[in-house]
């Protein structure tokens, strides 16, 4: 199975690959919103997780994760943001959207490797 993260910041996705790898998972990477949803229509059967940062060029998080939601291939996968974007009423409507979780950066592993673990079923994460 795969988990697939959206983020314009190569830094970042070098990160969320690291905790992806660490839970098993193969890690599957796109920088703006449309690679995401390209890699989303070839690889649908087998991702398990898509994770969004919400500020990213040529198509935004938020954008993404509505077209995620709206899409019968897609709409069963949980989306997680992991962004920046702090603002509450953003959360909210992510949140509303379909976003089975949200996390602010800068985070702990801990946190990112736990609330990945929720969305994906498996329980709590233990060092």
């Amino acid at each position: 199975m795969k988990v697939l993260s959206a983020d314009d910041s190569s830094i970042m996705r070098k990160i969320i690959g690291s905790a992806v790898g660490r839970l098993g998972y193969e890690f599957l990477e796109a920088e703006d919103g449309n690679k995401a949803i390209d890699l989303l229509t070839m690889y649908h059967k087998d991702i398990a997780l898509v994770l969004l940062d919400w500020n990213m060029p040529i198509k935004d998080g938020f954008q993404t994760l509505q077209e995620i939601k709206k899409d019968a291939r897609f709409k069963h996968i949980p989306v997680m943001m992991v962004t920046t974007e702090s603002e509450k009423n953003n959360i909210i409507k992510a949140i509303q959207s379909g976003a089975s979780h949200y996390l602010t950066k800068p985070f702990a592993q801990e946190d990112l490797l736990t609330k990945m673990m929720e969305c994906l079923g498996m329980g709590e994460f233990s060092m």
